[in-house]
């Protein structure tokens, strides 16, 4: 059996790198509202830490409803899956053979380790830089040339001085500057080559502050977007990476929204109104083959990669990778078997709550 847990501030302890982290309040409160997560896709004995039990479940049991109501992917019963607190030590350890967080940092086994849990179940302080290694920018801009076949777009340098990062914005003209480690929609700077230069007040501080404390900032040519989605993916740490199906997501201010809940074939037809049915095919084919050597004995487990249509129907194949479980993993488990039925997964936040809702489209 398995141990679950929903640690959304995954990707802010990277950047952090420490064991002892404490998450922002959004964070926090994120982890709470949504800890119930797990249970969409964990199997019947299987444990979820969360903040509060009894929340946890009766929120999973409303989602559980609103799926039956909505024709969606029936979930497993609330019962069959056991919340357990998170303050709490962990008892019986010995069922447990797995542990399945929303990703691996140095923060999150620190605290597993203090709740009482087994430390031969979690990765090693040298397998967790290996996957904070991966997770870096660079792995993606690594990625992106292999990609690149006729069709697509994409470029990233990675810079560790401000005039590396000069020389690459007048290179561009238009660029976008990310932090190699950050949360989704935040990390990023647009910039150009007379308005919001790295000089100006909008950029300096932060490029200055991302430099000493991450060492580099990636530079990528900035590019008009049509449309966000990504693929998703599973690593099984020995070579092959499987391709598990598309993610159509949604983004406000750059931060994730929802997703689309349909049918692979809804989603294909759909981003086949921009690009073609077999460039997708042989980019997921790719990232198959050169993650698979990439990740090999070094990470098993989920990750996406996130993409982008841009103008005039060109393909950006690689803007980053979450090298954890992701939202589109979660959609893929809750999507229908009906080509007729679509929906959209929304997480929306309202008297200081977060709340994940199935919506007609």
């Amino acid at each position: 059996m398995t141990l679950h847990i929903f640690n959304p501030e995954h990707d802010i302890a990277l950047a952090a790198g420490l064991a002892n982290f404490t998450a922002p309040h959004a964070g926090r409160l994120l982890r709470h509202d949504l800890g119930f997560l797990p249970a969409i896709w964990a199997k019947a004995g299987d444990t979820i830490l969360v903040d509060d039990p009894e929340y946890a479940k009766q929120a999973y049991r409303k989602l559980a409803a609103r799926m039956l109501r909505a024709g969606l992917h029936r979930l497993a019963d609330a019962d069959a899956i056991t919340f357990h607190p998170i303050r709490q030590n962990i008892q019986n350890l010995n069922i447990f053979d797995k542990v399945e967080p929303w990703g691996w940092n140095s923060a999150l086994c620190a605290l597993l380790l203090r709740r009482g849990v087994d430390g031969s179940l979690l990765p090693t302080d040298e397998q967790l830089q290996t996957i904070r290694n991966l997770s870096h920018r660079r792995t993606a801009g690594a990625l992106l040339p292999m990609l690149r076949l006729d069709g697509t777009v994409g470029e990233s340098v990675e810079c560790k001085t401000v005039d590396e990062v000069e020389t690459a914005v007048t290179n561009y003209g238009k660029a976008v500057l990310k932090a190699p480690w950050s949360s989704s929609g935040r990390g990023l700077r647009f910039v150009d080559d007379s308005q919001y230069t790295v000089h100006s007040q909008h950029v300096a501080g932060w490029l200055r502050n991302v430099l000493d404390a991450q060492g580099s900032v990636m530079a990528e040519p900035y590019y008009n977007k049509v449309k966000d989605f990504g693929m998703e993916f599973e690593s099984d740490g020995r070579g092959t990476v499987t391709y598990l199906g598309l993610s159509l997501f949604q983004t406000q201010n750059g931060a994730y929204t929802g997703n689309v809940l349909a049918t692979e074939g809804a989603k294909e037809a759909l981003l086949s109104r921009y690009v073609s049915p077999a460039l997708l095919q042989t980019v997921r084919e790719r990232i198959c083959q050169e993650l698979g050597e990439r990740f090999c004995g070094k990470y098993q487990g989920p990750f996406g990669v996130d993409m982008m249509i841009c103008t005039p129907s060109l393909l950006h194949p690689c803007v980053e990778i979450n090298l954890r479980r992701t939202m589109g993993h979660t959609a893929l488990t809750l999507s229908p078997a009906d080509d007729d039925v679509w929906r959209v997964m929304r997480i929306d936040f309202n008297e200081n709550m977060y709340s994940l809702r199935i919506l007609r489209r």
